[in-house]
């Protein structure tokens, strides 16, 4: 497996390349438009073909590449069914199996910061990888305050779903704001602040106290993801 962790310093978001060596099929999760530039030059490099452009979710706080990736290479695009995106080659199901190659990402449909969220896991020589999008960050948890995003929801998307992985999967989220690059499962439900609540009440007061500030983007960033990034007028 060909794997990078590339990291976007804006809008502290992570971005995966997933490739398979054999077939040279490559995915990226979670891009972002102005980085796009540097993923067609990644993916020259490595001598890989762009198959998927997947999206954990619509974001609010930059806008995709996907759109422009699929002018680009001519790979699908991907976001969940709850987004009612009019330009995504097809919509995300929980379950779903996209096939990279040799390789297989299940989609997750786990929603709770927005109510379109999935996660993607992996499974390749024994080692299970998750990419969590903004749902299971490292020591903390997506906002549920905005997008019709609901407490509860996550709750059971954290405790029911995720948190239900081996212990020693890999987890990897779509932002980080303090330089944590990695965690495991095992770690979060150690050590992650949001996580030790002693039930589904407790979980729904914490998260509706939060009080944060709406992303600076939001107004622009979430339009502009419904149409795969690009303008209006393209789709």
């Amino acid at each position: 497996m060909i794997f990078r962790q590339l990291f976007e310093r804006e809008s502290s978001t992570y971005t995966y390349l997933i490739g398979c060596e054999q077939t040279r099929e490559a995915a990226l999760i979670d891009t972002v438009k102005e980085e796009v530039p540097k993923y067609l030059q990644l993916l020259e490099e490595l001598d890989l073909t762009l198959a998927y452009a997947l999206d954990t979710h619509t974001h609010a706080d930059h806008i995709t590449g996907a759109g422009d990736l699929r002018d680009a290479t001519g790979c699908t695009t991907l976001l969940g069914e709850n987004a009612n995106s009019v330009c995504v080659s097809h919509p995300l199901r929980d379950g779903d199996e996209i096939h990279i190659g040799t390789l297989t990402l299940t989609a997750l449909f786990t929603p709770g910061h927005t109510d379109d969220s999935y996660s993607f896991v992996l499974k390749h020589q024994d080692q299970t990888y998750a990419f969590t999008g903004d749902t299971l960050l490292i020591r903390g948890t997506g906002r549920t305050d905005f997008q019709n995003g609901n407490a509860a929801d996550q709750y059971h998307s954290l405790f029911d779903r995720l948190l239900q992985l081996p212990e020693d999967t890999l987890v990897y989220p779509a932002h980080d704001y303090k330089g944590w690059m990695l965690s495991t499962i095992g770690e979060e439900k150690a050590h992650n602040p949001r996580l030790q609540v002693r039930d589904l009440p407790a979980y729904v007061q914490l998260m509706n106290n939060l009080k944060l500030p709406n992303p600076k983007m939001m107004d622009v960033a979430v339009p502009a993801n419904r149409r795969c990034g690009q303008a209006l007028e393209q789709h």
